[in-house]
């Protein structure tokens, strides 16, 4: 019973939450996953690549794995992974999918973790609005609203 009220109270506080942000960012609540915060830095013309930001949190009792990422606007999309080894910073593809264990969250944010969107095929301009499809182990497919965002902005 403490468990069902606990998760009710969650929903409550992510849809209050939900509508509160919504002019800025899209929640998306799906089961016991929420996706929040979700922006992608706006490209110049003919950019070939892109990243993009969110937080995933997993309300759930058991954990969850990111296993693939796609968009209609880019050929690939990828988690990578930026890293300082001596002075050079290095980034590289993360393999494998990103879990999420229960009752936590897992950041994108710049200078870390992050979805790279590569080959793009358009260009991605401030204030729209762009669709990726997320895809987890357990919960299927998620389709999230990204917020195009201002490079100094980030």
């Amino acid at each position: 019973m403490t468990t069902q009220l606990s998760k009710l109270i969650l929903l409550f506080i992510s849809l209050v939450t939900t509508i509160t942000i919504l002019p800025f960012y899209q929640n998306v609540v799906a089961a016991d996953l929420m996706i929040h915060n979700a922006r992608i830095r706006a490209t110049p013309p003919n950019a070939a690549v892109a990243a993009g930001y969110l937080t995933i949190q997993n309300m759930g009792s058991k954990a969850d794995r990111l296993i693939s990422i796609s968009a209609p606007f880019a050929m690939t999309a990828e988690v990578h992974e930026m890293k300082m080894e001596g002075d050079v910073i290095r980034m590289r593809m993360i393999t494998g999918g990103l879990t999420i264990p229960p009752n936590e969250s897992l950041t994108l944010k710049p200078g870390d973790r992050h979805i790279m969107f590569t080959k793009l095929k358009e260009q991605l301009k401030h204030g729209e609005q762009r669709s990726v499809s997320l895809v987890f182990e357990r919960h299927g497919e998620i389709v999230v609203s990204f917020k195009v965002e201002d490079i100094g902005r980030q």
